[in-house]
Protein backbone atom coordinates (compact mmCIF):
# COMPACT_ATOMS: atom_id res chain seq x y z
CA UNK A 1 0.00 0.00 0.00
CA UNK A 2 1.15 3.76 -0.82
CA UNK A 3 2.23 6.16 1.54
CA UNK A 4 -0.27 8.93 2.02
CA UNK A 5 2.91 11.02 1.72
CA UNK A 6 4.90 10.37 -1.39
CA UNK A 7 4.72 8.24 -4.02
CA UNK A 8 5.15 4.15 -3.65
CA UNK A 9 8.92 2.91 -5.25
CA UNK A 10 7.70 0.91 -8.49
CA UNK A 11 9.93 -1.57 -10.26
CA UNK A 12 10.77 -1.41 -14.00
CA UNK A 13 8.53 -4.76 -14.53
CA UNK A 14 5.57 -3.45 -13.32
CA UNK A 15 5.71 0.04 -14.12
CA UNK A 16 3.30 -0.17 -17.45
CA UNK A 17 0.94 -2.78 -15.67
CA UNK A 18 0.72 0.22 -12.75
CA UNK A 19 0.88 3.23 -15.04
CA UNK A 20 -2.63 4.17 -16.58
CA UNK A 21 -4.27 3.49 -12.82
CA UNK A 22 -1.64 5.75 -11.27
CA UNK A 23 -2.47 8.33 -13.42
CA UNK A 24 -5.82 8.62 -13.26
CA UNK A 25 -5.56 9.04 -9.22
CA UNK A 26 -3.11 11.58 -9.63
CA UNK A 27 -5.22 13.18 -11.65
CA UNK A 28 -4.22 16.55 -9.21
CA UNK A 29 -0.99 16.22 -10.08
CA UNK A 30 -1.48 15.63 -13.56
CA UNK A 31 -3.74 18.39 -14.96
CA UNK A 32 -6.81 16.41 -15.11
CA UNK A 33 -8.70 17.70 -11.79
CA UNK A 34 -11.23 20.18 -12.49
CA UNK A 35 -9.49 23.44 -14.16
CA UNK A 36 -10.73 27.31 -14.18
CA UNK A 37 -14.11 27.81 -12.45
CA UNK A 38 -14.59 24.51 -11.84
CA UNK A 39 -11.77 24.08 -9.70
CA UNK A 40 -12.84 27.59 -7.72
CA UNK A 41 -16.39 26.06 -7.04
CA UNK A 42 -14.74 22.84 -5.51
CA UNK A 43 -12.53 24.77 -3.41
CA UNK A 44 -14.85 27.06 -2.48
CA UNK A 45 -17.50 24.45 -1.36
CA UNK A 46 -14.73 22.55 0.64
CA UNK A 47 -13.72 25.82 2.73
CA UNK A 48 -17.38 26.09 3.44
CA UNK A 49 -17.73 22.78 4.39
CA UNK A 50 -14.42 23.06 6.76
CA UNK A 51 -15.53 25.98 8.12
CA UNK A 52 -19.69 25.77 8.89
CA UNK A 53 -20.20 28.18 6.07
CA UNK A 54 -22.09 31.69 6.56
CA UNK A 55 -24.79 29.53 8.57
CA UNK A 56 -21.88 28.38 10.91
CA UNK A 57 -20.33 31.86 10.98
CA UNK A 58 -24.11 33.29 11.80
CA UNK A 59 -24.60 30.59 14.87
CA UNK A 60 -21.03 31.80 16.55
CA UNK A 61 -21.90 35.34 16.93
CA UNK A 62 -25.76 35.69 17.55
CA UNK A 63 -25.44 33.79 21.21
CA UNK A 64 -22.85 36.89 21.96
CA UNK A 65 -25.35 39.08 20.81
CA UNK A 66 -28.16 37.38 22.49
CA UNK A 67 -25.66 37.87 25.71
CA UNK A 68 -25.14 41.57 25.49
CA UNK A 69 -27.92 42.33 24.40
CA UNK A 70 -29.68 41.06 27.32
CA UNK A 71 -27.05 41.92 29.68
CA UNK A 72 -27.49 45.40 28.26
CA UNK A 73 -31.43 45.90 29.07
CA UNK A 74 -31.72 43.93 31.93
CA UNK A 75 -27.91 43.87 34.04
CA UNK A 76 -28.72 40.23 34.91
CA UNK A 77 -25.32 37.76 34.10
CA UNK A 78 -27.00 34.83 34.86
CA UNK A 79 -30.10 35.76 32.75
CA UNK A 80 -28.33 37.02 29.75
CA UNK A 81 -25.42 33.64 30.08
CA UNK A 82 -28.62 31.23 30.22
CA UNK A 83 -30.30 32.86 27.48
CA UNK A 84 -26.80 32.85 25.11
CA UNK A 85 -26.36 29.21 26.04
CA UNK A 86 -30.48 28.82 25.77
CA UNK A 87 -30.25 29.74 21.81
CA UNK A 88 -26.86 28.00 21.12
CA UNK A 89 -28.17 24.72 22.14
CA UNK A 90 -31.28 25.21 19.94
CA UNK A 91 -28.90 25.88 17.03
CA UNK A 92 -27.14 22.69 18.08
CA UNK A 93 -30.41 20.45 18.02
CA UNK A 94 -31.64 22.11 14.89
CA UNK A 95 -28.42 21.02 13.25
CA UNK A 96 -28.53 17.41 14.56
CA UNK A 97 -32.42 17.62 13.33
CA UNK A 98 -31.12 18.66 9.67
CA UNK A 99 -28.15 16.06 9.98
CA UNK A 100 -25.92 18.61 9.49
CA UNK A 101 -22.06 18.25 10.83
CA UNK A 102 -22.13 17.28 14.42
CA UNK A 103 -18.18 19.22 14.99
CA UNK A 104 -20.49 21.91 14.24
CA UNK A 105 -22.95 21.31 16.40
CA UNK A 106 -21.16 21.29 19.50
CA UNK A 107 -18.26 23.17 19.28
CA UNK A 108 -20.59 26.38 19.21
CA UNK A 109 -22.34 25.00 21.95
CA UNK A 110 -19.31 23.58 24.05
CA UNK A 111 -18.03 27.69 23.32
CA UNK A 112 -20.69 29.47 24.88
CA UNK A 113 -21.42 26.89 27.60
CA UNK A 114 -17.93 27.60 28.67
CA UNK A 115 -18.47 31.22 28.74
CA UNK A 116 -21.34 31.04 30.33
CA UNK A 117 -19.79 29.30 33.06
CA UNK A 118 -16.80 31.79 33.35
CA UNK A 119 -19.27 34.56 33.28
CA UNK A 120 -21.79 33.36 36.43
CA UNK A 121 -18.83 31.85 38.60
CA UNK A 122 -16.82 35.18 38.40
CA UNK A 123 -19.56 37.47 38.51
CA UNK A 124 -17.94 39.49 35.79
CA UNK A 125 -19.94 39.41 32.30
CA UNK A 126 -16.94 40.16 30.53
CA UNK A 127 -15.51 36.70 31.53
CA UNK A 128 -18.26 35.83 29.07
CA UNK A 129 -16.39 36.55 26.07
CA UNK A 130 -12.66 35.69 27.72
CA UNK A 131 -12.89 31.93 26.55
CA UNK A 132 -13.19 32.75 23.11
CA UNK A 133 -10.52 34.99 23.35
CA UNK A 134 -8.15 33.33 24.66
CA UNK A 135 -8.85 30.42 21.99
CA UNK A 136 -8.43 33.11 19.07
CA UNK A 137 -5.12 34.46 20.29
CA UNK A 138 -4.07 30.57 20.86
CA UNK A 139 -5.13 29.85 17.08
CA UNK A 140 -3.57 33.06 15.44
CA UNK A 141 -0.60 31.80 17.22
CA UNK A 142 -0.79 28.32 15.65
CA UNK A 143 -1.09 29.47 12.77
CA UNK A 144 2.12 31.95 13.21
CA UNK A 145 4.39 29.31 14.54
CA UNK A 146 3.31 26.41 11.75
CA UNK A 147 3.76 28.96 9.17
CA UNK A 148 7.29 29.51 10.14
CA UNK A 149 7.67 25.99 11.04
CA UNK A 150 7.15 24.79 7.23
CA UNK A 151 4.33 22.53 8.73
CA UNK A 152 1.11 24.96 8.01
CA UNK A 153 -1.68 24.69 10.37
CA UNK A 154 -4.16 25.24 7.47
CA UNK A 155 -2.61 22.46 5.50
CA UNK A 156 -3.51 19.62 8.37
CA UNK A 157 -7.26 21.13 8.42
CA UNK A 158 -7.99 21.21 4.80
CA UNK A 159 -5.96 18.16 3.31
CA UNK A 160 -8.08 15.71 4.50
CA UNK A 161 -11.40 17.96 3.28
CA UNK A 162 -9.53 17.42 -0.29
CA UNK A 163 -8.51 14.10 0.04
CA UNK A 164 -4.79 15.08 0.21
CA UNK A 165 -4.24 14.93 3.44
CA UNK A 166 0.01 15.47 3.84
CA UNK A 167 1.01 14.60 0.37
CA UNK A 168 1.32 18.67 0.22
CA UNK A 169 4.03 18.60 2.36
CA UNK A 170 6.20 16.60 -0.47
CA UNK A 171 4.66 16.17 -3.55
CA UNK A 172 3.13 19.24 -4.29
CA UNK A 173 5.13 22.33 -2.90
CA UNK A 174 2.81 24.83 -4.87
CA UNK A 175 0.13 23.88 -2.19
CA UNK A 176 2.25 23.73 0.47
CA UNK A 177 3.31 27.67 -0.53
CA UNK A 178 -0.35 28.52 -0.63
CA UNK A 179 -1.18 26.56 2.86
CA UNK A 180 1.69 28.46 3.93
CA UNK A 181 0.14 32.48 3.03
CA UNK A 182 -3.59 30.79 3.91
CA UNK A 183 -2.20 30.64 7.75
CA UNK A 184 -0.11 33.90 7.57
CA UNK A 185 -3.68 35.28 7.10
CA UNK A 186 -5.60 33.66 9.32
CA UNK A 187 -2.80 34.37 12.01
CA UNK A 188 -2.57 37.93 11.51
CA UNK A 189 -5.81 38.50 11.02
CA UNK A 190 -6.90 36.39 14.15
CA UNK A 191 -3.85 38.31 15.80
CA UNK A 192 -5.23 41.48 14.82
CA UNK A 193 -8.91 40.67 16.15
CA UNK A 194 -7.40 39.72 19.72
CA UNK A 195 -5.50 43.29 19.74
CA UNK A 196 -8.36 45.13 19.29
CA UNK A 197 -10.40 42.91 21.80
CA UNK A 198 -8.13 42.45 24.77
CA UNK A 199 -7.59 46.67 25.28
CA UNK A 200 -11.40 46.68 25.71
CA UNK A 201 -11.52 43.25 28.17
CA UNK A 202 -8.70 44.88 30.27
CA UNK A 203 -10.08 48.49 30.32
CA UNK A 204 -13.67 48.63 28.59
CA UNK A 205 -16.84 48.38 29.87
CA UNK A 206 -18.96 44.89 28.95
CA UNK A 207 -21.37 46.87 26.75
CA UNK A 208 -18.27 48.22 24.67
CA UNK A 209 -16.61 44.43 24.52
CA UNK A 210 -19.80 42.97 23.74
CA UNK A 211 -20.71 44.89 20.48
CA UNK A 212 -17.39 44.68 19.16
CA UNK A 213 -17.00 41.31 19.74
CA UNK A 214 -20.12 40.81 17.79
CA UNK A 215 -19.11 43.15 14.58
CA UNK A 216 -15.83 41.35 14.35
CA UNK A 217 -17.30 37.95 14.46
CA UNK A 218 -18.25 37.17 10.54
CA UNK A 219 -15.55 39.93 8.83
CA UNK A 220 -12.66 38.93 10.17
CA UNK A 221 -13.70 35.10 9.04
CA UNK A 222 -14.73 35.82 5.76
CA UNK A 223 -12.06 37.65 5.08
CA UNK A 224 -9.15 35.12 6.00
CA UNK A 225 -11.65 32.90 3.94
CA UNK A 226 -11.95 34.31 0.91
CA UNK A 227 -7.96 34.97 1.12
CA UNK A 228 -7.87 30.86 1.05
CA UNK A 229 -9.80 30.45 -1.76
CA UNK A 230 -7.56 33.01 -3.57
CA UNK A 231 -4.46 31.27 -2.40
CA UNK A 232 -5.45 27.88 -3.25
CA UNK A 233 -7.20 28.49 -6.78
CA UNK A 234 -4.27 29.66 -7.38
CA UNK A 235 -1.92 26.43 -6.13
CA UNK A 236 -1.93 23.54 -8.82
CA UNK A 237 -4.81 20.99 -8.00
CA UNK A 238 -4.94 18.54 -4.85
CA UNK A 239 -3.47 14.45 -5.21
CA UNK A 240 -6.39 12.48 -4.07
CA UNK A 241 -3.91 9.92 -2.15
CA UNK A 242 -7.36 7.41 -1.78
CA UNK A 243 -7.84 7.37 -5.36
CA UNK A 244 -4.06 6.51 -5.46
CA UNK A 245 -4.62 4.07 -2.74
CA UNK A 246 -7.69 2.79 -4.76
CA UNK A 247 -6.13 2.21 -7.81
CA UNK A 248 -2.67 0.89 -6.06
CA UNK A 249 -4.47 -1.69 -4.96
CA UNK A 250 -7.05 -2.39 -8.06
CA UNK A 251 -3.58 -2.76 -10.03
CA UNK A 252 -2.36 -5.36 -7.13
CA UNK A 253 -5.43 -7.21 -7.28
CA UNK A 254 -5.26 -7.35 -11.50
CA UNK A 255 -1.68 -8.19 -10.86
CA UNK A 256 -2.06 -11.02 -9.02
CA UNK A 257 -5.03 -12.75 -10.85
CA UNK A 258 -3.19 -12.45 -13.84
CA UNK A 259 -0.06 -14.20 -12.22
CA UNK A 260 -2.90 -16.97 -11.06
CA UNK A 261 -4.33 -17.35 -14.49
CA UNK A 262 -0.33 -17.52 -16.34
CA UNK A 263 0.63 -20.35 -13.39
CA UNK A 264 -2.12 -22.58 -14.70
Amino acid sequence: MPSIDKPAEQRPADHEARRAPRHAARGGAQGTAPEGADSRAVTEAALFEAFGGVRGMVETTVPGLVFVAFYTAKRDIHLAALAALGLSLLLGIARLVRRDTLKHAFSGVFGVAIGAVFAMMSGDAKNFYLPGMLYTLGLAVAYIVSALAGFPLMGLILGPVFKENLSWRTRNPGRKVAYTKASWAWGLILLAKSAILFPLYWWGDVTHLGWVKVALGIPPMLLSVYLTWIFLSKAPPPIDVFAEMEAEEAAQRAAETEAKATAR
